[in-house]
């Protein structure tokens, strides 16, 4: 049986974090950990980030620092690498047509 995350805390200093990330950006998950306040803490974001199945939380914007994907709890790295793909692209194409 899978632990579960209990320091609500930390779990939502991590989400409103990640909400803040803009389509078509990514963070890594040691950058998220420092702009919640826990500078040490990369591994317990990616926990926090495998365990998030909030519509409103883009975990698929969150990476490993060394620019690869990691993975993602709804398809895998090829969902992940897709859905990044189509927010860049979009937000691409908004910035042409400004």
């Amino acid at each position: 049986m899978q632990k579960v995350l209990k320091n609500n805390t930390f779990i939502e200093a991590v989400k409103t974090v990640v909400r803040a990330i803009p389509a078509g950006s990514t963070m890594s998950y040691g950058e998220v950990a420092r702009l919640a306040g826990y500078p040490k803490a990369a591994r317990a974001v990616a926990r926090v980030m495998s365990q998030n199945y909030d519509p409103l939380v883009p975990c698929h914007r969150v990476v490993r620092s060394d620019g690869t994907l990691g993975g993602y709890n709804r398809g895998g790295e090829d969902a992940k690498r897709e859905i990044l793909a189509r927010e860049l692209q979009s937000v691409t194409q908004r910035e042409i047509h400004v």
